[in-house]
């Protein structure tokens, strides 16, 4: 799933500045943070060593379980570190078979602390230039963190490393816990101490691989942020694109649907739902308008100024908002798209022409071909994908195993002390936002209750917001200050803000999010655009979510792959 990534920028407005201020990082050591405020950077935790000399390091036995080896360490200036003002010194690596990483490590201000970012899509790049939900995170900007990534065990963009069992099993479930064990070892070695606090911060894949790394290894993070996370990997790359793919191309023909219907489509969504003014909806899942209220009369055509709805459209728009389904009405995939989201849809969900192509169609065909059976299945596409009871056993019982994080046992890493925020776009068009709703209100039952819960993970959801950012809801807000200011003073975010910024970084509008099942209202009557006009009121809707659905989130269904023998073994993984 593709991400657009929100980073700290160098330079915070005012409004920004003081929220970082409000969650300044303690890093646990007796080295205070610089005030925000001032603009000045800390003095940090000096290295111990020359960059040059990394690569002359011998860690071969430094991080048991994850052989590795540095390829290079050069100094990087601060004018040249997209992270923000300091400079660094660039590590780069390769873990085995053939996992590369990046991790930059401060040269002044670092606070030992460690921050491992995810990737996007099917990952194959290292990213370490830009941190998700970070926006206005001072430490981040001040070098506080020391921040690696990996490109997950491949250089291609589509599936086909998935033929290789052992890129298999890096990409579903082990390359971000061998890049932590080799990270935290560099590290150790080139300031003379490990991190006191590490934490991992991704979003749509990243946000997959933050919640596998909560759920197989518990201890490898202090604090976890996970953004409108592909945890239910198999279902989504499979049957929920499949389904809307084969909604819009209705019986295989062309599209019913283009980008050119978006906007009076949203517009009549607007209407049916009750939007306010600022044609946000805060509170979608309630929602429940039918498109066949617009479906054109006998004789009508569609107009800009009278949009109206054919037969076959008011088939897909329902079939869209509805999620895929079997012989017998349950889902397939614990989500669908929630009606405010029609904007984000071009390219991904809908085509520019009737006859052209949608990202949904292209993720299904690259993880039918290569990810989920054991030999590929070159010729497959979307239309292969069968909506049945029977095909849905089969597709999970080979993918889940190895790609999903969808176990809602999270007792080991909430033991350890860890913390975890997920958030997600209500108007996401890639990953549908009721699919996390669900999975949190699956952890909330395994774990004892709301509060049980909430004492260690929160859910924040951002209207109109869509995939990993954009949309038309405020979209920037700094999820890493919060999460850290959690670990490390016992401070649970109530709520996240959430802004609009303009090309120049200003700041145009805000609002709070609430921790799921809370929405913001704005309860005075006072501008849309001033957080100070909303206040948390309890959705029914989001409370009461439930799905009636094929399968479940529960434990014990993941597997992990070895060789032994000369021969690729997969067994019950050892949570």
């Amino acid at each position: 799933m593709p991400t657009l990534l929100r980073w700290c920028r160098r330079r915070t407005t005012p409004l920004l500045a003081s929220l970082a201020a409000v969650f300044a990082l303690v890093a646990g050591s007796t080295l205070a943070l610089a005030d925000p405020a001032s603009g000045g950077a800390a003095a940090g935790i000096a290295p111990a060593m020359a960059c040059s000399g990394v690569t002359g390091l011998d860690l071969a036995a430094a991080a048991p379980g994850a052989p590795f080896e540095i390829s290079s360490a050069k100094e990087v200036a601060a004018d040249a570190n997209s992270l923000g003002d300091w400079a660094y010194c660039d590590v780069q690596g390769v873990i085995a078979p053939q996992i590369h990483f990046q991790l930059r490590l401060p040269q002044t201000g670092w606070q030992a602390d460690y921050l491992q970012l995810g990737c996007g899509g099917l990952c194959g790049s290292v990213n370490t230039g830009s941190a998700p939900a970070s926006n206005g995170c001072v430490p981040l900007t001040d070098g506080a963190f020391a921040v690696a990534s990996s490109d997950e065990g491949h250089s291609q963009g589509g599936g086909l490393f998935s033929t290789d069992p052992t890129l298999r099993a890096d990409f579903g479930y082990k390359s971000d816990h061998q890049l932590a064990l080799a990270a935290k070892a560099v590290i150790a070695r080139y300031y003379g101490r490990a991190p006191a606090h590490s934490y991992f911060d991704g979003c749509s894949q990243g946000g997959h691989q933050a919640l596998t790394e909560a759920q197989r290894y518990p201890d490898d993070f202090d604090g976890i942020v996970a953004g409108a996370p592909a945890n239910n990997f198999t279902a989504l790359n499979t049957f929920s694109h499949a389904w809307t793919a084969q909604s819009v191309f209705l019986n295989g023909g062309p599209a019913t649907l283009t980008t050119a219907d978006l906007a009076p489509l949203h517009k009549a969504v607007l209407e049916g739902c009750d939007a306010p003014a600022d044609g946000i909806i805060t509170d979608p899942l309630k929602c429940t308008w039918d498109p066949a209220s617009i479906r054109c009369r006998a004789g009508q055509t569609s107009t800009a100024s009278a949009y109206c709805l054919t037969a076959d459209q008011v088939t897909t728009l329902r079939r869209i908002y509805a999620g895929p389904t079997d012989e017998h009405g349950r889902l397939l995939y614990p989500g669908y798209q929630l009606r405010g989201s029609e904007l984000n849809w071009p390219g991904v969900i809908v085509p520019t022409t009737a006859t052209g192509t949608t990202g949904d169609m292209n993720f299904v065909k690259e993880t039918i071909r290569y990810q989920i059976f054991d030999s590929p299945q070159p010729t497959a596409t979307y239309k292969d994908i069968e909506f049945t009871a029977a095909y849905y056993k089969k597709v999970m019982r080979l993918g889940e195993g190895m790609y999903d994080a969808t176990d809602p046992d999270l007792r080991a890493f909430k033991k350890a002390g860890g913390k975890l925020i997920l958030w997600h776009g209500l108007g996401d068009q890639h990953i549908p936002a009721v699919g996390t709703m669900a999975y949190y209100k699956a952890v909330q039952k395994e774990m004892g209750g709301a509060s049980a819960t909430s004492d260690f993970a929160r859910l924040f959801l951002l209207p109109g917001v869509a995939h990993c950012g954009g949309g038309q809801g405020p979209d920037s807000f700094d999820a890493l200050s919060a999460i850290t200011a959690w670990v490390t003073k016992g401070k649970a975010p109530q709520s996240l803000l959430t802004t609009s910024e303009d090309k120049d970084g200003n700041v145009t509008a805000s609002r709070p999010a609430y921790a799921f099942p809370y929405v913001a209202q704005n309860t005075t009557g006072g501008p849309a655009d001033d957080p100070s006009s909303y206040t948390p009121v309890r959705s029914t809707a989001e409370a009461g979510l439930t799905l009636d659905r094929l399968g479940s989130f529960r434990s014990g269904y993941e597997t992990e792959g070895n060789w032994v023998g000369g021969k690729w073994v997969v067994s019950r993984a050892k949570m």
